[in-house]
């Protein structure tokens, strides 16, 4: 297979019948499917977890009993974050083998790594040994893992684990500079490990599809015609050493959409990417939680960065479903660094510091409050 074009189709948030996860509308994903391919595109990324375990089995029946194996590449992952006992990870993967109908996987990841899950579970169970067996037997092709945590433990898995062809990140213009997505960090030090980068959330759930009414003309005045993914997702695939941008498209409409602009990639030019950067301040203008010096929040008798916390509930907001949103992967494993203590301080004097913007300490119990209520990583409780 020659070069591959840089929109993947991600898994995630395929059309349904209902609002059953695993009802899958499969004559409408069938035509998602055949669209793709028939533009040039071959990239399909699943999970062991995706619509309740229906992904998967969703991928065999739209794509590998319909198209010819090696028109495609097919990713799926383990799903580290349940915690199998490690007599149970020959059965999993063979599961996925089976369920998908393929004999191999082109990408298999390690799901959702971070700082808490590489000791507890990847290393006790050599899951990178496992996979490097897997590998020698032809049943992948290239060894990964999707990442949800800050660049400095990227980097040790990176140099621990040189065997690692890609790394799945969370990368777009808006989370390029906050602090607990890391977007441009986790990037750098990706690729400084010479290793391939793959685009989760380029569209951030969808809130970089639909600007805030501020923003609309901004990128209107550099093409009337592209749609504001566009932009994010040509923001993602502009980046060196970017195998593919997965897209979770959940209609005809948008395979068409992104498609069309990808099918002929142009990376952003100097003004779209100056562009971007004014949406991102338009954003800023719709939080909850607003000043002027967030550093100040983080010179405290904690030590505690703060403001990554409330910058985080912040982003929540801006997508259409908060409840499922990046940011939940993240709170647990961050907060484990530091005296837990913090989470009931009082930060008056962080709030004269930005003059009174907002009280620093209601926002930061409500902001833990809806981080760990609402985190995904049940397995931290």
């Amino acid at each position: 297979m020659n070069e591959i074009k840089k929109l993947g189709f991600g898994l995630m948030r395929l059309p349904q019948n209902s609002a059953n996860g695993a009802d899958i509308d499969m004559e409408h994903f069938k035509q998602m499917v055949d669209l793709f391919l028939e533009r040039g595109f071959t990239y399909f990324d699943t999970s062991y977890v995706y619509h309740g375990g229906a992904s998967e089995t969703a991928i065999r029946e739209a794509l590998v009993k319909r198209h010819p194996r090696d028109s495609f590449l097919l990713a799926s992952k383990f799903p580290t974050f349940q915690m199998p006992a490690e007599d149970r990870v020959e059965a999993i993967f063979n599961e996925q083998l089976e369920k998908c109908g393929v004999e191999y996987f082109d990408y298999y990841l390690l799901h959702n790594l971070n700082r808490y899950l590489y000791p507890k579970e990847v290393n006790a169970c050599h899951l990178f040994e496992h996979m490097k067996k897997w590998k020698a037997m032809g049943k992948i092709r290239h060894i990964a893992f999707s990442y949800h945590d800050d660049a400095e433990h990227l980097d040790r898995i990176l140099t621990e684990h040189p065997e690692v062809d890609a790394v799945q990140i969370v990368l777009n213009y808006y989370d390029w500079e906050e602090p607990f997505i890391q977007s441009k960090k986790c990037y750098e030090v990706i690729r400084k490990h010479g290793k391939q980068v793959i685009v989760m959330e380029p569209v951030k759930g969808g809130a970089l599809a639909k600007l805030p009414s501020g923003a609309e003309h901004i990128l209107k005045d550099i093409d009337g015609d592209a749609s504001p993914a566009s932009f994010a997702i040509r923001f993602s695939a502009s980046r060196e050493g970017v195998l593919v941008v997965l897209s979770g498209m959940s209609n005809l409409s948008q395979v068409e959409d992104n498609t069309s602009f990808m099918q002929d990639f142009k990376p952003l030019n100097e003004a779209e990417e100056q562009a971007l950067k004014e949406v991102k301040a338009e954003f800023r203008k719709t939080w909850k939680y607003q000043c002027d010096n967030w550093a100040a929040l983080d010179e405290n008798a904690y030590g505690v960065p703060i403001s990554g916390i409330i910058r985080a509930y912040n982003s929540m907001f801006i997508q259409p479903d908060p409840y499922f949103s990046a940011e939940l992967n993240y709170y647990k494993s961050f907060r484990s660094a530091f005296d837990l203590a913090f989470e009931a301080g009082d930060f008056a004097k962080e709030t004269d510091k930005i003059g009174g913007a907002f009280d620093v300490t209601a926002a930061l119990k409500e902001a833990v409050k809806v981080q760990l209520e609402n985190s995904f990583q049940s397995y931290m409780d």
